[in-house]
């Protein structure tokens, strides 16, 4: 018979979670109030949201995930290319997001990468991470 255990407050829930997929932010600016907006959008349709800064951590933290894991990563345009080459070919990343400005000057290195989606404003594609 399977038990269920309930988390107290000296059980660290940060990374365990019970989802498949979660999502992992990668953005220099993650807490301008635009995106929480449209984080908070995004928590209606998955619950795990890890949220970075640096693109070492995020990277690492992708890299250590479990194979069996689905993630959605969005990153910002200025810093994607750096972080996509790192993580494009593991098998626990689902789909990449690329949320920028200009898609004219990242239209070129995207093309590279299959999993990667390029969209001018993430919250005008909300319904497209849904599908």
């Amino acid at each position: 018979m399977a038990t269920a255990v309930i988390p107290n407050e000296n059980t660290d829930t940060s990374d365990d979670y019970l989802e498949i997929f979660s999502l992992v932010w990668f953005d220099a600016n993650i807490n301008i109030e635009d995106i929480r907006d449209t984080q908070q959008k995004l928590r209606t349709i998955i619950n795990h949201i890890k949220k970075f800064e640096d693109v070492k951590e995020c990277q690492q933290y992708i890299q250590h995930r479990s194979k069996q894991d689905r993630i959605l990563l969005i990153v910002s345009g200025r810093l994607a290319e750096q972080l996509i080459s790192a993580v494009h070919s593991l098998r626990q990343v689902s789909s990449i997001y690329i949320y920028c400005m200009d898609k004219n000057n990242n239209k070129e290195w995207v093309n590279k990468f299959s999993k990667v989606r390029l969209y001018h404003l993430i919250s005008l594609s909300l319904h497209n991470l849904c599908r």
